[in-house]
């Protein structure tokens, strides 16, 4: 029943005060009810009090039934005070029974109705439960489900903010994966990584309950959503978040959000709390699918790391040899910077060892657990080498038909050894740079930033300062890469250690052959060690080895032919220099000319000049000389 007080509906507070009124009485006493206003007053004073009941003469009330069953009563008022006759009562009584009758039948169509919404909006659900369900199942890649979640939302609720957030590997961060509908046929996709502290996000993962709030630009936490804003305008945000749930443990938040509130009805936000439990499923399953995936890549790469190791076992892992006080300041150094996470760059002459320096460092560092990854700058094209290093996905480029892990994800929690590392052709010098800067790269083919945690240590047997200054290096990366540098001394500097070495490299040489040699003339040894050795200990191995080969009986065999045979001329090479007046640019152009622009070999302008090929084309970019033009 409802009445109007001074023109108003009945309010909630009203409907509660009548609950407890005549009707209360009628439905536990199923017998007419008459009363004049008086006597209504002193029954119910509240009621009275309530202005529901303009004062009247007398009151009647008749129940409602119908089947048997009371559901309410039906009120009849006159304003005199004058109780109704037996005629006029077995009027009042006949209507009520038609009024029973029709509400009754009214109540079961509103019933029925109800009941058929019910169904079919369970229906729809169930329909809009199994699509999204079959849509995002099948994505294992983090970045498609988060689209494919995105597409089905705004497609079944026309909501056009949908991000997942999950928790970065880094402490206290978290990466944020949206979707925003600006353009109905072109979503824009963006990954970022953002501070947990003071985020709605941070508040879900504690409560691990559905949060539903409304922003606008001047409350506290709008900083947090800056990019709604930013998207949006100035207009009142609603946000809801659902944690995204496997079992006890939370996965991350399933943040949705929308200018328009009527969007989270009751309705939807039960749908929506169902679909937050399938995207959990789906979340789950990329994450166990990303890590299967990269264990069996990291899997991949050290079996095949391992396999090279061991059939280089002998050389790389063999100890480091010497007794001299150069030896002894070397070794000093590297226990004094292994234990910290300090980037290292050895310099040093070709051959004198400067992998076996890195691998000290490594292995009596914390990283030690994890093996260390190696890399040579020199030993491939620009374009590999990017890849080598950061990676690639599927696609990236003509011939890339699967993901690659770079070294550096390889190196993650372990230490990347950097051999050649001034070989680095300068296009790739900003890339490693932001690495070392910012502990985060992006594979080739991606804009998905992947963070790593790796120790880097470097070598060289070039000059960087001068490369610095001819523009050959960057020089932020140079004080970025010289932040503990390790000088090798050549071999010829700690002679007092060739004996040592000898002996080690003849014995090691003879058990890897089958050999039995088990002595070494003095006077072969004072040869060896009055030798310059410009290829230092690769070049003495080599010459032990192929004493070792030619050696019958039990006593190493040496002669200084042999030696002479393998030891390069190292007389400086005749180079061309400028002529009175002649500046930079004019020698180098001369000079092509006459070599009819060829850079590389024996007649070329490089070896005219005295300079490396890369050198000359650096500085021949730089000088701004094309060769192709001066042929």
């Amino acid at each position: 029943m409802r009445r109007e007080k001074n023109g108003r509906p009945v309010e909630y507070e009203d409907e509660t005060v009548l609950a407890h009124g005549p009707v209360r009485r009628i439905l536990s006493r199923p017998d007419a009810l008459h009363c004049n206003f008086h006597e209504f007053t002193e029954t119910w004073p509240q009621l009275a009090a309530s202005g529901l009941y303009p004062e009247f003469g007398h009151y009647c009330l008749l129940p409602l039934a119908a089947e048997g069953r009371i559901f309410g009563g039906c009120e009849f008022i006159r304003q005199e005070d004058r109780p109704w006759s037996e005629k006029e009562y077995d009027r009042l009584h006949t209507f009520t029974q038609i009024v029973g009758v029709v509400a009754e039948q009214i109540q079961n169509r509103v019933n029925n109705n109800v009941d058929y919404d019910l169904l079919c909006r369970e229906r729809d659900n169930f329909r809009i439960l199994v699509a999204i369900t079959n849509a995002v199942l099948s994505r294992l890649d983090i970045d498609e489900l988060v689209s494919e979640v995105a597409k089905e939302i705004h497609h079944y609720f026309n909501i056009d903010a949908i991000s997942i957030v999950l928790r970065s590997h880094r402490k206290n961060k978290l990466n944020i994966y949206s979707t925003h509908y600006l353009d109905e046929h072109h979503p824009a996709h963006e990954q970022s990584e953002v501070d947990e502290a003071g985020t709605l996000t941070e508040r879900v993962f504690k409560s691990k309950e559905m949060l539903l709030i409304n922003l606008n630009e001047r409350d506290p936490l709008a900083p947090y959503e800056r990019m709604l804003f930013d998207t949006w305008g100035n207009q009142i945000q609603t946000l809801c978040l659902l944690p995204l749930m496997s079992g006890k443990t939370m996965l991350g938040v399933l943040k949705l959000a929308q200018c328009e509130e009527k969007v989270f009805t009751t309705a939807n936000l039960k749908l929506l709390r169902q679909i937050a439990e399938r995207v959990a499923i789906a979340v789950d399953n990329a994450l166990a699918y990303q890590e299967i995936h990269r264990l069996k890549e990291r899997l991949v790469d050290e079996n095949l790391a391992l396999t090279e190791q061991l059939n280089n076992v002998d050389s790389e892992f063999g100890e480091i040899i010497g007794r001299s006080e150069a030896m002894y300041n070397v070794l000093k150094q590297v226990e004094m910077v292994a234990q910290s996470d300090s980037t290292v760059l050895i310099l040093g002459e070709t051959g004198t060892g400067k992998e076996l320096i890195a691998r000290a460092i490594h292995n009596l560092s914390g990283r030690s657990g994890r093996r260390m990854v190696k890399m040579n700058c020199a030993a491939m094209p620009a374009g590999l080498l990017e890849s080598d290093l950061f990676g690639h996905e599927r696609g990236a480029f003509t011939g890339a038909s699967a993901q690659r892990i770079g070294r550096f994800e390889l190196a993650d929690k372990s230490s990347l050894f950097l051999d050649e590392v001034g070989d680095m052709p300068l296009e790739l010098q900003p890339k490693l740079l932001r690495v070392l800067q910012e502990q985060e790269f992006e594979r080739l083919g991606s804009n998905k930033l992947i963070q790593t945690d790796v120790r880097l240590i470097a070598a060289t047997n070039r000059d960087l300062k001068k490369m610095v200054a001819d523009r050959e290096f960057r020089n932020d990366l140079y004080y970025r890469l010289n932040v503990f540098p390790i000088q090798l001394p050549p071999l010829r500097e700690r002679p007092e250690d060739i004996p040592l070495l000898v002996k080690a490299f003849t014995f090691k040489i003879a058990r890897r052959m089958g050999r039995n040699i088990d002595s070494i003339p003095a006077e072969t040894l004072r040869t060896l060690s009055s030798m310059e050795w410009p290829g230092n200990v690769r070049e003495l191995e080599n010459v032990v080895e192929r004493a070792v080969l030619l050696t019958r009986g039990n006593v190493l065999q040496l002669s200084l032919p042999d030696i002479t045979a393998v030891t390069p001329d190292t007389s400086p090479v005749a180079t061309e220099s400028a002529k009175e007046g002649e500046d930079e640019y004019q020698l180098i152009i001369r000079v092509l000319k006459e070599t009819n622009g060829v850079v590389a070999g024996p007649k070329g302008a490089a070896q005219r000049l005295g300079l490396k090929r890369t050198t000359l084309l650096s500085r021949m970019k730089r000088l701004g000389i094309d060769k192709d033009a001066l042929a």
